[in-house]
C-alpha cells in the first residue's frame, strides 16, 4: 500500500475515540446512543468483548452518517471483512499488520494500529495506517510519544491510549497531542447508560477546554 491510498482520519469535531471494551449486545442501543447524544464521533467495539459482531452491527445502524463505529483488537484479514459486513469503518488493531491495514483501506476503512516504538510507528505509516494509536501510553508518556513523533512525516495522526483520561489531557496536548482512546475512564462492563453519558460530558468538557480550536483542526504532526 502506498501513501496516497491511505483512508485519511476522518475530521471529527474532538479527536476522541470510545472504547467500549465488554459491552454486550442489548446493551448497545442505550450505550452508544448516549455517546453520539453528548457528541462523540468515533466509537470502537473491540472484539474480545461478548458477540461483538452483533453489537457493531447494532451501532452502526443506530449512528448518523457522521460517526464511526468499529472494531478493536482487530488481528486477521477474515475479521476486517466481517466487520465490513457489519456496516463498520473504523478498524483499530493492537499491532502492525500490513495485511490487516491493506485490507481495512480496501474496504475504505479508516485504521488506526498500535504502535510502541518508531520501528513501529513508521512501519504502521508505511503499511498507510489512518492514525496511530501509540500503547499503553502511560507507560511511554507525552514526552516519549513526542520525541518519535519527530521522526515521523508531516500530518502524521498520533493518538494516546491507555490510561489516558480527561485529567491527562492537558499534558499530552503540551506535547503536541489531540487525539485519544477512551477506555476504563468512559466505560467499563455494567456501566448504566446514564453513568456512561455522565463521564462523556465531563470528558468532552474537558477536552474543550483543553484544546479550544480542536473542533477545527484533528491533531496532526
Amino acid at each position: 500500500m502506498t501513501a496516497s491510498s491511505r483512508v485519511p482520519w476522518p475530521h471529527l469535531s474532538r479527536s476522541l475515540v470510545a472504547i467500549l471494551r465488554g459491552l454486550k449486545p442489548e446493551e448497545t442501543d442505550a450505550i452508544v446512543g448516549a455517546l453520539i447524544e453528548e457528541g462523540l464521533e468515533a466509537i470502537e467495539i473491540p472484539l474480545n468483548s461478548p458477540d461483538p459482531f452483533r453489537s457493531i452491527e447494532r451501532a452502526a445502524k443506530l449512528a448518523p452518517a457522521g460517526v464511526l463505529i468499529g472494531a478493536g483488537t482487530v488481528l486477521e484479514t477474515a475479521e476486517v471483512d466481517r466487520l465490513h459486513d457489519t456496516g463498520g469503518r473504523l478498524m483499530v488493531s493492537p499491532n502492525v499488520d500490513p495485511a490487516v491495514i491493506a485490507r481495512a483501506a480496501s474496504h475504505g476503512m479508516v485504521t488506526m494500529p498500535g504502535v510502541l516504538t518508531p520501528t513501529e510507528a513508521l512501519g504502521a505509516v508505511k503499511a498507510g495506517a489512518s492514525g496511530l494509536k501509540f500503547f499503553p501510553a502511560n507507560h511511554l508518556g507525552p514526552s516519549i510519544i513526542q520525541a518519535i513523533t519527530v521522526v515521523l512525516p508531516p500530518g502524521t495522526v498520533v493518538g494516546a491510549v491507555g490510561g489516558v483520561g480527561e485529567a491527562e489531557f492537558a499534558a499530552y496536548g503540551a506535547a503536541g497531542i489531540r487525539t485519544f482512546g477512551l477506555g476504563s475512564s468512559l466505560y467499563r462492563p455494567g456501566a448504566s447508560a446514564s453513568e456512561v453519558r455522565a463521564k462523556a460530558r465531563a470528558i468532552i468538557a474537558a477536552y474543550d477546554a483543553a484544546f479550544p480550536r480542536a473542533e477545527e483542526t484533528p491533531r496532526a504532526v
